[in-house]
């Protein structure tokens, strides 16, 4: 019965999807005329706030399902396909299910720590309570060696990178994924984030993975490295390039790594380890003032349609490439030139762009490898099923309450939106902080 429920609601949710990214496409094609109205013409046709904020939650529900209901019954490992480069599966099924689970709950977290208000809607609030269960069964799972979804963390080196978007999600949601959960089972946490210290990360954003751990320990109760925080934050120091930017260990890389991991890694560090060193606490500024101009350089490359450059690695993470413009939307830290309602208005058109593209998901409901639909040509030998739910990171807003200026303000045009369809914009320029 609960198959059949799903495959509904899955039919629904997809359709809802697709006639939005067919509206989006349709409405922003006057933007290539050059009429000065083309902006607001677009705006016009958008959604409202609160059907913004409804279309998330579809795109949520459509993701997240399969793999939350799989883990709730403890059969992630036996119902998640593993799709990955040819000859490969095997050994991407080693990590792939501690993927899923550690990509999907960083996005959800701050949405899951949230409590409910009078704006929100009775569906929203059901299935936030539905998820907080099977979220919190999944990590009590994930964690116990007689579970057949146990992660086996410290296994592949693959296991240090998403033992960190598990600790991600512990230290955005503490109070619904960490204080909730048993003394055994928070013992078994920790022995799990402490076995990944056996992984030795790479000279590379890497090294970020390694230091989240120990800040979730730290959050935990428990001994922890600092050396290895510590590390990562001047390794990242001295990686700086300029104008909001990092290289990805000694060199830059023309990828969103910096927007994947690095920044969002760095707000999350210094967030939760900082006050604990003079040195760390003294880079807060900095960290703060690059990650908003990255925040900015971020809206400005969605096109009106939605779209974006398709450079680099790991594209096949979808709208999770706008990590750190979810991320700076959360912690109210967008430049006072990005709009939070514009910001609003342009990752939906993206996530619609990603998500709502036939071929993204298979039968069963899981995605699958590519950016608009199945390209699994676009996979890396290290992407597989698991990797791609840090698609997730998009939602990150869904923590703000639908009072909050994100969710309430009017539908605006974002910064392509605009200069594509003649309104005068101010010009950009580049940030040395």
């Amino acid at each position: 019965m609960h198959q059949q429920k799903i495959k509904t609601r899955r039919k629904f949710l997809f359709n809802t999807m697709a006639a939005g990214a067919a509206t989006l496409l349709a409405s922003n094609g006057s933007a290539q005329t050059g009429d000065a109205n083309a902006a607001s013409a677009s705006i016009a046709s958008a959604g409202t706030a609160k059907e913004d904020r409804m279309t998330w939650l579809a795109m949520l529900e459509q993701v997240s399902e399969p793999v939350l209901h799989a883990l709730n019954e403890r059969r992630l490992r036996a119902t998640m396909p593993v799709e990955a480069a040819a000859g490969l599966a095997a050994e991407r099924a080693i990590g792939s299910p501690l993927e899923a689970l550690g990509r999907l709950l960083a996005g959800l977290a701050p949405w899951l720590e949230l409590e409910p208000s009078a704006q929100e809607s009775a569906h929203e609030t059901a299935l936030r309570k539905r998820y907080r269960g099977w979220a919190l069964a999944a990590i009590t799972s994930a964690v116990d060696p007689a579970s057949p979804d146990f992660m086996r963390f410290g296994a592949s080196s693959q296991t240090v990178v998403d033992s960190s978007f598990l600790a991600l999600a512990l230290l955005r949601a503490p109070r619904q994924l960490v204080q909730p959960l048993d003394p055994s089972t928070r013992q078994r946490l920790v022995q799990a984030l402490t076995s990944e210290r056996i992984v030795l990360p790479g000279y590379n954003n890497w090294l970020l993975f390694a230091a989240l751990n120990e800040a979730a320990l730290k959050m935990l109760g428990t001994d922890w490295d600092r050396v290895r925080v510590d590390y990562a934050l001047r390794k990242h120091t001295e990686w700086y390039v300029g104008d909001g930017t990092y290289g990805d260990g000694p060199h830059y890389h023309a990828d969103y790594y910096d927007s994947f991991v690095i920044h969002p890694y760095l707000l999350q560090l210094i967030e939760t380890v900082g006050d604990a060193e003079p040195a760390w606490k003294n880079m807060l500024p900095e960290i703060h003032a690059r990650a908003q101009r990255y925040a900015a350089i971020q809206e400005r490359v969605i096109s009106p349609q939605g779209e974006y450059p398709i450079v680099g690695r790991s594209i096949t993470y979808r709208c999770g490439a706008f990590h750190l413009l979810a991320d700076c939307s959360l912690r109210h830290m967008l430049p006072e030139v990005v709009l939070p309602q514009q910001v609003r208005c342009a990752l939906t058109a993206v996530q619609r762009r990603t998500l709502g593209v036939p071929g993204t998901f298979s039968a069963a409901g899981w995605l699958r490898i590519g950016l608009a639909g199945h390209q699994p040509s676009l996979g890396e030998t290290y992407i597989s099923t698991g990797s791609l739910y840090l698609a997730s990171a998009a939602w990150l807003p869904l923590g703000l309450p639908p009072a909050d200026p994100f969710w309430s303000a009017p539908a605006a045009p974002w910064t392509q939106q605009k200069a594509w369809s003649g309104v005068d914009i101010p010009v950009d320029h580049a940030h040395d902080v």
